[in-house]
């Protein structure tokens, strides 16, 4: 089982690491901007501003996590969007400007 879960742990380091952060910004465009804010700002009551950094002081795969089981009003994206598609994600999200 631990074989297992080293195994795991290192494709979603790969994944993490092959991120296109141009996909990620299309993807904030569809699925995040709205609550958000199209530079990270965090329109929505309660909804973290990225351009502060609310939240990204975390590793990738807590993100990981996060975005797919959802929490408060914010939606789980398990399904909807692959664990790839979550990195490319992220890795737009440590982009914007602080």
């Amino acid at each position: 089982m631990k074989y297992l879960f080293a195994v795991w742990l290192l494709c979603i380091a790969s994944l993490a690491q092959a991120a296109d952060v141009a996909n990620g910004q299309r993807l904030y465009g569809v699925h995040c901007i709205g609550c958000h804010g199209a530079t990270g700002e965090g329109v929505m009551p309660n909804a973290p501003k990225f351009n502060r950094g609310d939240g990204l002081m975390r590793a990738d795969t807590d993100l990981l996590q996060q975005i797919k089981t959802g929490r408060g009003a914010m939606p789980a994206y398990f399904g909807i969007l692959r664990d790839a598609e979550i990195f490319d994600l992220i890795a737009y999200l440590r982009t914007l400007p602080r």
